[in-house]
């Protein structure tokens, strides 16, 4: 749609009737669309980094606390355990507050759940850290849901997976960057007991900046900050509930969050464990699997924007068809390849298929991303809570199912039977289906379909 005259002259870049940018400029800093994005990718990449500061760590971890097998599982699971609610949880707090202060609130919230690691003296007090610090990755949920506000249909796709792809660039820079830290510093003849701790006050110290940068430089919509919209009076009158209620109803959002469960949750699991895997399996040192796991996290930078881009390519050729069949083909894919994964028995292979691995799973979170907009205006931040949510879910009973301490099976067939389950819970995106735009085997209900949740810019599809 047009943009009217006025708002040509009040925004940097082209933007709709809602003043929603029409372009996305990621090297651009123009207020307010390209600095809320700059904001919201940044302050998520310092919970990644958080999140993930501690895998990196843990062969000299567990050797200090003295922590079993079934003690590192437990805290796997406790890390994504923690996200569960808490995204969910993040859809309505959005829809209420807006991005902007949740994004702050619980980064400010969280930091000092990081600094505590330094303080941890006991198995116990690992995993109940690793589950308070999965809280932050809600945040996960209001940078989607602050994309979806700043930018049009036409290009909201690439805008998710750009801003949550450089975000979880976090995942592997951590994976990098805290055994060179934790080095450093033993460097100054500090006992390896201290020096890991310490190593805690880089990541602590950077999620509360950046979420310092987003209250104080942050602006929630185009138009200004946050305020629920009030209902004309012949209208009436929703509350929060009741647009909870109407998102929870919409079996899309649970689908949407079934096959997230199986991208971004296996890209969290694998997270978890790729570098103790190449560890143990190929007897290489901490830093050598340090930055072999780097490498899968640090994919995100192109690979999650390349699924959003694909997603509003196809979606601008073929409508929702062509965003349903990206979603299918690419997860599908990345499913065997994760089959395959756990099938390679020299070190140079596993590398190779875990990078190609890395590009397909995070780039099937961008294409979710780029349905999750289309679901439901008005419940907007409900599906991208569910969705999100579902991620973590995925992960923790992918963890619990078969990364646990008391599993039975091989590391290396656990992420065979990981890319198995991929290819099964992606089967459910056929049967999706919006009857003003189709499916993936049906056309639109034309002339059936009412004015509600769906009504939304057709061209944003099919310009």
């Amino acid at each position: 749609m047009e943009a009217q005259p006025e708002a040509k002259r009040l925004f940097h870049l082209p933007v709709d009737s809602e003043h929603k940018a029409t372009e996305f400029r990621p090297f651009s800093l123009s207020p307010p669309h390209m600095r809320a994005f700059h904001l919201a990718w940044l302050s998520l990449f310092a919970c990644f980094f958080s999140t993930f500061s501690i895998p990196p760590l843990l062969a000299v971890i567990r050797r200090d606390l003295r922590l079993t097998d079934a003690d590192v599982g437990n805290a796997g699971i406790a890390s994504f355990a923690g996200a569960i609610f808490s995204r969910l949880a993040m859809g309505p707090v959005c829809d209420l507050l807006g991005p902007r202060t949740a994004i702050a609130a619980l980064s400010l919230l969280t930091a000092p759940v990081v600094l505590s690691i330094s303080l941890i003296s006991s198995p116990q007090s690992f995993i109940t850290i690793r589950f308070l610090i999965g809280f932050s990755l809600a945040n996960f949920v209001a940078n989607q849901f602050w994309m979806s506000s700043m930018f049009s249909g036409s290009v909201v796709g690439l805008a998710n997976g750009v801003a949550a792809g450089w975000a979880n660039v976090g995942s592997g820079f951590t994976q990098l960057i805290m055994p060179l830290i934790y080095t450093l510093i033993t460097k100054f003849d500090i006992s390896s007991s201290a020096a890991w701790r310490l190593a805690f006050l880089l990541p602590a110290t950077f999620q509360a900046v950046t979420a310092l940068m987003v209250l104080f430089y942050g602006q929630d919509l185009p138009d200004g900050n946050f305020e629920r919209p009030q209902k004309p009076a012949n209208k009436p009158k929703q509350n929060l509930l009741d647009d909870l209620f109407h998102g929870l109803k919409n079996y899309r959002g649970w689908i949407l969050g079934l096959t997230y469960g199986y991208s971004f949750g296996v890209e969290l699991t694998t997270d978890n464990i790729i570098a103790q895997y190449f560890y143990n399996r190929f007897d290489v040192n901490l830093q050598t699997a340090g930055a072999i796991a780097a490498s899968f996290g640090l994919a995100n930078c192109f690979s999650r924007p390349a699924g959003g881009l694909l997603s509003d390519e196809m979606g601008r050729r073929f409508g929702m068809r062509g965003r349903l069949w990206s979603l299918w083909v690419v997860q599908t894919v990345a499913g065997l390849l994760c089959v395959l994964l756990g099938r390679v028995d020299s070190l140079c292979g596993s590398v190779l298929v875990m990078c190609c691995f890395s590009f397909f799973v995070q780039a099937a979170s961008g294409v979710t991303f780029g349905v999750v907009p289309f679901v439901s205006k008005r419940s907007l931040g409900v599906i991208s809570g569910m969705t999100g949510s579902g991620g973590t879910i995925g992960a923790v009973a992918t963890q619990l199912l078969l990364f646990s301490g008391s599993s039975k099976l091989s590391t290396e067939t656990s992420i065979s039977l990981m890319g198995v389950l991929m290819i099964v819970c992606t089967l459910s995106v056929a049967l999706i289906y919006f009857p003003k735009w189709g499916g993936m085997f049906c056309g639109p209900s034309v002339g059936r379909y009412s004015s509600g949740e769906e009504e939304q810019d057709h061209s944003a599809l099919l310009d």
